[in-house]
């Protein structure tokens, strides 16, 4: 590791974490050795790209909701547990570790909002107004893992194992009932879709003034 550089503290307060840490702790100690972390960042990346078309395929049929639930759950997997088993083995890269994870978010969010906007069950404009939330709230998060050397991965309890749940219930329920939703025009992903806007849009102005007050009183001039 280069001199000078120091490895942002990672915080996970989420409501699964308690169960998520230990579950990927022991598949990382019994995973193949063949196995590395490289595989099972792209297996995240390949998922979420199967995620995203399944949904373009359910445009037409709705069997592709279970493609992307099958997704969902092999996204979870690679994207989880590929930094967990480098710590394990104690083969840390620190640097290419966070800059290739969060490219790969970047192009996987990219993949599975992009499907979405055209799979029929979520408007086109909502699909992208929760892609640039995400992406705001998500440079945010990586201005102040820099700035502040806290890495946080959840918030307010909710982190992407949260998420990838809510979104693979949904599926399920437009899958017992396609035409679920509340008042006239109104779609269950799209109403899913406004909350998250709302929801990542107030955590990106809680977390930039609370951040900008922190580093503001740790550089304030005299």
């Amino acid at each position: 590791m280069p001199a000078g550089f120091q490895e942002a503290k990672r915080k996970q307060e989420s409501f699964l974490a308690p169960l998520e840490k230990p579950c990927l702790i022991w598949l990382a100690r019994h995973a193949p050795s063949w196995i590395n972390s490289d595989h099972l960042t792209a297996l995240g990346l390949i998922a979420l790209l199967g995620a995203g078309l399944g949904y373009w395929w359910a445009r037409s049929n709705p069997a592709g909701l279970y493609v992307v639930i099958v997704c969902l759950a092999l996204n979870w997997l690679g994207d989880s547990l590929d930094g967990t088993l480098a710590r394990v083995r104690n083969r840390l890269r620190p640097r290419y570790g966070f800059y290739v994870d969060h490219v790969v978010d970047a192009f996987g969010a990219l993949f599975l909002l992009g499907g979405l906007a055209l799979s029929g069950y979520m408007s086109e404009r909502i699909a992208l107004g929760l892609l640039i939330a995400y992406l705001m709230l998500s440079i945010e998060v990586y201005l102040a893992t820099y700035a502040l050397g806290t890495f946080n991965i959840s918030f307010w309890k909710i982190s992407p194992t949260e998420l990838r749940i809510l979104l693979i219930i949904g599926n399920i329920i437009v899958l017992i009932n396609p035409d679920v939703g509340i008042g006239t025009g109104w779609r269950l992903f799209d109403i899913g879709g406004i909350a998250g806007i709302a929801g990542m849009s107030l955590m990106l102005l809680i977390a930039a003034t609370r951040h900008t007050r922190a580093l503001y009183n740790a550089e304030r001039l005299e």
